[in-house]
């Protein structure tokens, strides 16, 4: 008999991943603080995608095949013609009702059988009489009662195999039915082994060998290279704004550096074909351990010499291109949700759970200011110039402060519901931002209320970006875009003087987390938990290209050059799609 293993670290990280994986990810947060998820030895890279709902369904046919068993242990082939909820399943007196249910169908179809046994008998009875009778008058009776006894043999053999095929077909198509529902993850994520630099596992998605080939659309689908080395699922992923170093950040505690130069002769850091791994680690006496905490968040500097992370260890780190730990900044107490370089390259901002915002100088480590003006967890920030910035919180708010002042100089309220996300235009004049309220909202500093309330969404919105400046237009100012990823699946691209839509973009099957405009902005790149990354004509709103993975997306960027998109994904990977090919 097989004996099951159940463990409260397993139970907790099975809805830790589905909180995370249905967009609760604030809720998920405080419950892996609660339950000690992070000091877990789970390796999350090898849990499937929606692992507790596919459980939950093979528990739930356990159920109705346990209803389906009779007492003395046969197997009843009729089913339901309804069948059960997950409620019901739970529930003793439902459970009870419908083995009742069924124990009153078993005995009526055994009367059944009883009386077409019967009947069988009463015929064969007669058959034999009618050949005794033909032998007694000198017929030749050597034939007929061998034939008519082979023929009840094989009329009682059809009756069990039809019964055990149908069990059988049952329980395969159950058990197929739930592996179906299982995504699969594409190979091992590989081990670093604890060296700093590992040889990059670079494979290409054969679905993508043939090119030029088309996807089941017609459409062009994109040769991707993936980058294994992860060892938990990664969150984000931003290109290095000077060269094609791709960083990656993860839930295995570690951010990565990926060399993706071509033809380049390596001068320090990593060569060709090889990754740097940024260990996250924290002082446990005088020794230095992992952190085991996820980073959440990265961002280079304007001239690409520096990258900054922060963790939900409550740590922001600052590191070289060779992979060496420049500065620790830990002034905040708990998770840093969100890190940004102003355009200068001397201050850092971050937002954290401990409801405050903060400018650090990037030379020395040191917190210029802290700003405590959020009630609840500050979710992102983002510069408005070299010493502006604003900050929303799940408070509903958003801040707009200056370095150097002691409250904020402006603030926005008419969300309803946590703020997830603010991004200024290319010019500084509007902000965007977008809610849980499943709204996008645009706001200008000359005015106290919002300049545009968009509704068209029908589930929260994750994430916003705008277009570069200009895009098809020598007035910079005019045919600025923003697009706004959803729940719902959709992506909106809008026209920012009018707040008018433009595009709905619907090829997405699952919440999508990312999106994010080419260089020159006639491009975006969407990323969904479908594990697809598409790439749309921001013109035309056309599906031009079309990539699936093997695991859900949660971030997807460009490099410099416009020619590459790198994705990160739930199951440890990073693709790269060269749209060059």
């Amino acid at each position: 008999m097989l004996n099951m293993s159940i463990t409260s670290d397993e139970v907790n990280f099975l809805v830790y991943r589905y909180l995370e994986e249905s967009g609760f990810h604030h809720s998920a947060f405080v419950f892996s603080l609660e339950s000690h998820i992070g000091q877990s030895n789970i390796n999350g890279a090898h849990v499937p995608s929606a692992a507790l709902i596919s459980i939950i369904q093979k528990g739930l046919q356990y159920v109705e095949a346990e209803i389906s068993i009779n007492e003395d242990g046969v197997i009843f082939e009729e089913r339901f013609s309804e069948s059960l909820s997950l409620v019901d399943a739970v529930m003793p007196d439902v459970v009870h009702a419908r083995q009742q249910q069924l124990r009153e169908k078993i005995t009526a179809h055994k009367l059944q059988q009883e009386q077409e046994q019967k009947a069988q008998q009463k015929n064969s009875e007669e058959t034999t009489n009618n050949v005794n009778m033909m032998s007694q008058e000198g017929g030749d009776a050597s034939v007929a009662p061998l034939t008519n006894a082979s023929a009840m043999s094989q009329s009682s053999s059809m009756t069990a195999n039809n019964l055990n095929s149908a069990i059988i077909s049952s329980v395969t198509s159950a058990t197929s039915t739930a592996i179906k529902q299982e995504p699969q993850v594409n190979g091992d994520s590989g081990n670093t082994n604890g060296l700093a630099i590992n040889e990059m596992n670079s494979v290409h998605n054969d679905q993508m060998e043939v090119d030029p080939s088309m996807n089941d659309v017609g459409l062009p689908v994109t040769k991707a290279t993936v980058l294994r080395g992860h060892d938990s699922e990664v969150f984000i992923c931003a290109w290095n704004p000077t060269c094609d170093l791709l960083a990656s950040g993860s839930g295995d505690s570690t951010a990565r550096i990926w060399n993706l130069k071509e033809d380049v002769p390596s001068s320090g850091g990593a060569a060709m074909g090889q990754q740097l791994v940024l260990r996250h680690c924290i002082k446990e006496g005088n020794q230095e351990v992992p952190s085991n905490k996820d980073v959440t968040s990265l961002d280079w500097n304007c001239n690409g010499t520096l990258l900054a992370t922060g963790s939900y260890d409550g740590y922001a780190r600052i590191w070289s291109t060779d992979g060496q730990l420049a500065n620790l900044l830990g002034q905040h107490k708990g998770p840093i949700f969100a890190l940004k370089w102003n355009k200068e390259g001397n201050y850092i901002l971050s937002a954290g759970v401990d409801k405050t915002t903060i400018i650090w100088d990037a030379l020395s480590g040191e917190s210029k200011q802290q700003f405590p003006f959020h009630q609840a967890p500050a979710l992102d920030v983002d510069w408005q110039n070299d010493t502006c910035f604003a900050s929303c919180s799940t408070d509903m708010s958003i801040h707009v402060c200056r370095l150097g002042c002691d409250k904020p100089v402006k603030t926005f309220k008419g969300h309803s519901n946590e703020v997830n996300a603010i991004k200024w235009d290319p010019s500084g004049r509007l902000l965007a931002s977008c809610s849980d309220d499943m709204t996008l909202k645009v706001w200008s500093m000359k005015q106290d209320t919002y300049v545009h309330d968009l509704r068209a969404h029908n589930k929260e919105i994750y994430t916003i970006k705008w277009s570069p400046a200009g895009v098809g237009s020598p007035n910079p100012n005019q045919n600025l875009l923003l697009a706004s990823a959803s729940f719902d699946s959709t992506v909106r691209l809008w026209e920012s003087e009018r707040g008018t839509c433009l595009h709905t973009l619907t090829r997405h099957q699952e919440p999508v987390y990312s999106v994010a405009f080419s260089p020159d902005g006639r491009l975006l790149a969407s990323g969904s938990f479908d594990k697809c990354v598409h790439i749309w004509n921001t013109q035309t709103g056309h599906l031009v290209r079309s990539y699936e993975g093997t695991g859900g997306i949660f971030e997807v960027c460009w490099n410099a050059a416009g020619t590459k998109v790198g994705a990160s994904a739930s199951d440890g990977t990073v693709c790269v799609l060269d749209l060059r090919k």
